[in-house]
C-alpha cells in the first residue's frame, strides 16, 4: 500500500514514445539498470568487456587512455587498470575482438583546455584490433556528445559519462578521497553522473546507431550483418554478474539529437520527448542536469505547472560553475530560466538545488553532470543530453527512456528515484523510498529527507550573483545557440577537406622567401654573385641530377615537406631544369611512398598514425584521377603520409599516379616562376626586384586560393551520398 504521494494509478507511459517524433526508436530490453556514478559504470562495463568476444563500439565526446578505469574496489581481475592499455590486453589476449572508437574531431576547438594532441594518442600503438575514428560530421560550433558503448551488439551502456580523466567517483561522494585523482595525480572535487545498461532489441538497436554514424563519418564500412553475425554468435552473457537487473522486460525508448549539416536532416527528437514528458507528469517532474538554459522546456513547464496545481519539478543541477564563461552563458542561462517560472507565476512549484557532502559549515559542492529526467513513477529517462539550446539541435546526442507498462515497472522507477535522492541527502535509498510512498508530494518527501546533521545535503541555488552581473547574461545567445550559427550550405557534409592546408600551404612558401630575404641581409646571401657561382657549380657535377632524384625518395620517406625539397631543387639546378627535375623527383618520391604504403598496409599505419588514416581515406578516391589531382592541389594532409595511405589502402596505382602527375606538375610551374622572380632579384637586388617578387608571390597565392575554390565545387559536385 503506498502513502498519498502515489495514490493515484499512474497512466500507461508507453503510449506517449512516438517514433518519427520524440524517439528513434522503440525496443524492449529484457533487462535494463541505472548505474549512478563513474565508478559503479567504469566496474560494470569493465566486467561487460572482459566478456566481450567480438565487438566493442565506444561512442564519446572525449576519451583518455590514462584514465584509471576500474570499479569502486579498483583493480581486482589481474589486467591494467588504465583505460588504454586495459583494451590493449583484451585484443592481445582475445585475437578475434575488434574495438572502435568513435570519437568526436575536436581539433583545436578545446585548444585552451585540453592538450594539443588528443588524450587517446596513447591508443595509437595499440594492438591490431583497436580501431580509432576522429567524427567531423558536423556544423561549425557543434560536437558529439554521445556517450555509448555497444559490447557483442548484446548489451549496450548509453548516458553522461565519458571514458576520460576527472569523472570517476564513488556515490558516496566523499569531501576527500584520495582514490579520486585525474591521471596527473591531482585530486578534483566529487563528480555525480548516471549512465543507463540494458540488453536485448535495445541493446542492438543502440549498436545499430553507432554503425551509422561510424559508415557517416567514413571510416571502415561495418557491414550491416555484421551485427546481425555478432548478436546471433554463441557467446558468454556480457551482462555484468555483479549489476543486479532493476527492470525486466520493458519498452525503452531512444531519442536524438542531429544537427542539420549538408543534406542530413535536423533530428530534434530529444526536445520533442522532452516536451512530451513534461505533458505527461500529474505528481511530479525530477530532473538532475549539468545545464539548464533552454526556454522551450522551461515555457512547457511553466504552461503545465498552471494547469495541474498538483504538479511540482525539482531540478538538481551544480551550485556554481567554474570559469568566466560558463558562469556567464550557464549559470546566466540558469537565472533566465528560474526568473521566466517566476515571472509566470510557478516559482513556487520549483526548486533549484545543489548537493553537498561534508561539514555544513565547510562543504565541498558536488559536479552534478548527470542527464536525468523522472516523470511520476512512469518514465525514467537517462542520455548525454543537457536542458540547454544546444542539446536540442546543435550537437549530437542520444537519450533513452524507459516506459512503465506496469506496476512491476512503476515500483523499479520509484525505487530508483529513491536511490538518487537517497544518495544526496545520505540517508540510503531505503529511508527515501519510505519517504517518497509515505509523503503527499515531492516537495514533502525532500523536507522529511532533510537532516540537518548529515554529512549530505541538497541545498537551494539561488544565482543571486549573476542577475547583478547583468553585462554576462547576452553572452549566452552564442556559446548556446538552438542550431548552427553558420548555415554551411547542403554539400557542407561532403566537403573533400578544409581550407586550412592550402592556407598553411601558401604560407609556408612566403615564410620561405622571408627567411630568403632575412637572410640576404644576414649571411653569405650579401654576396650573390658568390652564392649564384656556387650553385652553378653544383648544379654541373655529374650525380648532381640523380642524387637530386634520390633525396626526393629519401625526403618524402623521411616526411619532408615537399615545398622545401622543391624550392631546394629550383635554387641549385636553375629555375626550369631544376623545375623538370622536382617534377621527376616529386613524382618518384610519390611511388615511393604509394609502395611502402601498400607493403605496410593499413593496419600497421593506422597503429602508427591512429586517426589520421581515417581522416584521409575518407577523401581518397580509389579510381577518380581528377579526384587525386585535386588532393595535390589542395592537399588534405602531409605530402608523404598521403601517399602512404593511398598505397595501403588500394587506390589504383595507374589514377593515383596519373592523377599525382596532373596535381603536382602546376604547383611546380608556379613554384618555378617564383624561383625565377627569386633569382632574379638576388642577382640584381634592388627595389623593383623585390616587388615584382612579392607580386609574384600575391599571385600564387591567390591562384592557390582560387583552384581550392573551384576543387572544392567540382568536388561537392560530383561526391555521393554519406553512406547510411
Amino acid at each position: 500500500m503506498h502513502g498519498m504521494f502515489f495514490r493515484r494509478p499512474a497512466p500507461e507511459a508507453h503510449g506517449i514514445l512516438r517514433p518519427g517524433r520524440n524517439v528513434w526508436r522503440v525496443a524492449r530490453a529484457r533487462r535494463a539498470a541505472m548505474l549512478v556514478d563513474a565508478a559503479p559504470y567504469f566496474g560494470a562495463l569493465r566486467a561487460a568487456m572482459r566478456e566481450a568476444r567480438h565487438t566493442i563500439h565506444i561512442v564519446g565526446w572525449d576519451l583518455d587512455g590514462e584514465t584509471p578505469f576500474t570499479g569502486p574496489e579498483g583493480a581486482t581481475d589481474g589486467l591494467p587498470e588504465k583505460l588504454g592499455p586495459f583494451l590493449a590486453a583484451l585484443v592481445a589476449r582475445r585475437p578475434g575482438l575488434k574495438v572502435r572508437l568513435l570519437l568526436w574531431d575536436h581539433a583545436l576547438f578545446y585548444v585552451f583546455g585540453r592538450d594539443l594532441m588528443p588524450n587517446y594518442a596513447c591508443l595509437w600503438d595499440a594492438p591490431r584490433g583497436i580501431e580509432i575514428c576522429l567524427d567531423d560530421v558536423l556544423p561549425l560550433g557543434a560536437c558529439h556528445h554521445q556517450k555509448i558503448v555497444v559490447v557483442d551488439e548484446r548489451v549496450a551502456f548509453c548516458g553522461g559519462i565519458d571514458l576520460t580523466r576527472r569523472r570517476w567517483d564513488t556515490p558516496e561522494h566523499r569531501p576527500a578521497d584520495p582514490r579520486r585523482v585525474d591521471p596527473s595525480g591531482e585530486p578534483y572535487a566529487p563528480f555525480h553522473d548516471v549512465q543507463m545498461l540494458v540488453d536485448g532489441d535495445a541493446a542492438r538497436d543502440l549498436g545499430e546507431l553507432v554503425r551509422r554514424r561510424w559508415n557517416r563519418s567514413a571510416c571502415d564500412r561495418i557491414p550491416p550483418r555484421a551485427r546481425e553475425r555478432v548478436a546471433a554468435a554463441p557467446g558468454p552473457d556480457p551482462w555484468p554478474a555483479h549489476v543486479a537487473p532493476e527492470f525486466a522486460d520493458i519498452p525503452v525508448g531512444i531519442a536524438r539529437t542531429q544537427p542539420r549539416f549538408g543534406r542530413e536532416p535536423r533530428v530534434a527528437e530529444v526536445e520533442a520527448l522532452y516536451l512530451d514528458m513534461l505533458d505527461a507528469a500529474r505528481r511530479h517532474v525530477y530532473v538532475e542536469n549539468q545545464y539548464l538554459t533552454a526556454p522551450a522546456f522551461g515555457a512547457r513547464l511553466a504552461e503545465r505547472l498552471n494547469r495541474s496545481p498538483a504538479l511540482q519539478a525539482a531540478f538538481v543541477t551544480p551550485a556554481h560553475y567554474e570559469g568566466w564563461l560558463l558562469r556567464a552563458t550557464m549559470a546566466g542561462g540558469r537565472a533566465k530560466f528560474m526568473d521566466a517560472l517566476a515571472a509566470a507565476g510557478c516559482g513556487d512549484c520549483v526548486r533549484l538545488l545543489a548537493p553537498e557532502s561534508g561539514p555544513a559549515e565547510a562543504p565541498a559542492q558536488v559536479m552534478v553532470h548527470a542527464k536525468l529526467m523522472i516523470v511520476d513513477d512512469t518514465l525514467l529517462r537517462v542520455g548525454s543530453s543537457n536542458v540547454c539550446n544546444r542539446s536540442m539541435g546543435l550537437d549530437t546526442e542520444c537519450d533513452l527512456v524507459l516506459a512503465a507498462e506496469n506496476e512491476r515497472h512503476r515500483a523499479a522507477i520509484r525505487r530508483a528515484h529513491a536511490r538518487l535522492l537517497g544518495e544526496h541527502a545520505g540517508c540510503g535509498a531505503a529511508a527515501a523510498l519510505a519517504a517518497l510512498e509515505g509523503t503527499p508530494d515531492l516537495f514533502s518527501a525532500l523536507d522529511a529527507l532533510a537532516d540537518p546533521v548529515s554529512s549530505r545535503r541538497l541545498v537551494p541555488v539561488s544565482d543571486e550573483d549573476v542577475r547583478d552581473d547583468a553585462e554576462f547574461l547576452p553572452f549566452d545567445a552564442l556559446a548556446d545557440p538552438p542550431e548552427a550559427l553558420i548555415d554551411e550550405g547542403p554539400d557542407a557534409a561532403r566537403r573533400p577537406f578544409r581550407p586550412l592546408p592550402t592556407v598553411a600551404k601558401v604560407a609556408s612558401v612566403v615564410l620561405a622567401f622571408v627567411a630568403l630575404a632575412a637572410l640576404w641581409q644576414t649571411s653569405a646571401l650579401a654576396e650573390p654573385a658568390e652564392v649564384l657561382s656556387a650553385l652553378d657549380a653544383a648544379a654541373r657535377h655529374p650525380w648532381t641530377a640523380a642524387a637530386a632524384v634520390g633525396l626526393f625518395v629519401a625526403g618524402g620517406l623521411a616526411a619532408l615537406p615537399l615545398m622545401l625539397m622543391l624550392i631546394v631543387t629550383l635554387a641549385v639546378f636553375g629555375v626550369w631544369p631544376g623545375a623538370a627535375l622536382a617534377a621527376l623527383g616529386a613524382l618518384a618520391s610519390s611511388v615511393a611512398t604509394y609502395l611502402v604504403g601498400r607493403g605496410l598496409g593499413a593496419g600497421l599505419l593506422r597503429r602508427t598514425f591512429g586517426p589520421w588514416l581515417n581522416r584521409i581515406r575518407r577523401h581518397l578516391p580509389q579510381d577518380g584521377v581528377f579526384d587525386l589531382a585535386a588532393i595535390r592541389m589542395a592537399p588534405i594532409a602531409p605530402f608523404f603520409l598521403v601517399n602512404l595511405v593511398a598505397g595501403a589502402t588500394g587506390v589504383r596505382f595507374g589514377a593515383y599516379l596519373l592523377g599525382s602527375l596532373i596535381g603536382v606538375v602546376p604547383d611546380v610551374l608556379l613554384i618555378a616562376a617564383l624561383a625565377h622572380l627569386a633569382r632574379a632579384a638576388l642577382a640584381d637586388p634592388g627595389p623593383g626586384a623585390a616587388l615584382e617578387l612579392v607580386a609574384g608571390v600575391t599571385a600564387w597565392a591567390l591562384l592557390s586560393v582560387a583552384l581550392s575554390v573551384v576543387v572544392v565545387r567540382r568536388w561537392r559536385a560530383a561526391a555521393p551520398p554519406q553512406p547510411e
